[in-house]
């Protein structure tokens, strides 16, 4: 430090204001408190409140099977299961009674198994124009050559060998459309297989009340 020259004291050299400055700044000022702001500061904080946490979801049930009828049972979904009815097995046919003769297999290749159109290979018009209750019957050079007729025309000339029959008829014995029996008595009328006849009345020229029945029968059964 050097001698000031008015006498008031020594002058602070440039170390001194340095030294100064690095012993203040290591000091911190403490403020004092008294009263109530001392006592402010050491109260406790008082605890916060806080909304209680959301209970956790409770799992989904379990699916249960709707087996039985609703409002039956103790499910809480008012669902019983229904056992499962056992299965009814028809009891076998009885035994034919001794003595009684079996019955015959059906005949391959007969008429019913040939189908209908078949027998016209498709044509459904004749060259006749026949009615269902025209009246037919086999002529005497089909009987003399009946092992030489096609299938169709022999089945046919089977039926008109007993007795005259209508068109109605000869289509509902053999199960044929009556389409398909005009058809064949057509074509057997043109190779002079059978002979067809003027349809039988009464006098008056009334229809015969018997043929009628038969024709009606016959279309019953078609």
């Amino acid at each position: 430090m050097t001698q000031d020259p008015g006498g008031s004291g020594p002058e602070p050299t440039f170390a001194d204001v340095m030294n100064g400055f690095s012993l203040d700044s290591k000091r911190k000022p403490k403020k004092r408190r008294w009263g109530r702001d001392r006592q402010e500061d050491e109260q406790p904080e008082a605890p916060v409140d806080r909304p209680p946490a959301a209970p956790a979801p409770a799992p989904p049930p379990a699916p249960v099977e709707m087996t039985g009828p609703y409002g039956r049972g103790t499910n809480p979904q008012g669902y019983r299961p229904v056992p499962a009815e056992p299965e009814i097995v028809p009891p076998p046919p009885p035994p034919p009674p001794p003595g009684a003769p079996a019955p015959a297999p059906p005949a391959e290749g007969g008429a019913s198994f040939v189908r209908p159109y078949a027998w016209t290979r498709g044509r459904t018009k004749s060259g006749y124009e026949l009615a269902i209750e025209t009246l037919v019957s086999v002529s005497n050079r089909a009987l003399s050559q009946l092992e030489q007729l096609p299938m169709e025309h022999r089945s046919v000339a089977d039926l008109l060998v007993e007795q005259t029959r209508s068109v109605a008829e000869v289509a509902a014995l053999l199960s044929l459309p009556l389409g398909v029996a005009r058809v064949l008595l057509g074509d057997m009328a043109s190779s002079g297989t059978v002979t067809v006849h003027q349809t039988a009345s009464t006098p008056g020229n009334v229809p015969d009340l018997a043929l009628m029945e038969r024709v009606l029968s016959g279309l019953r059964r078609l």
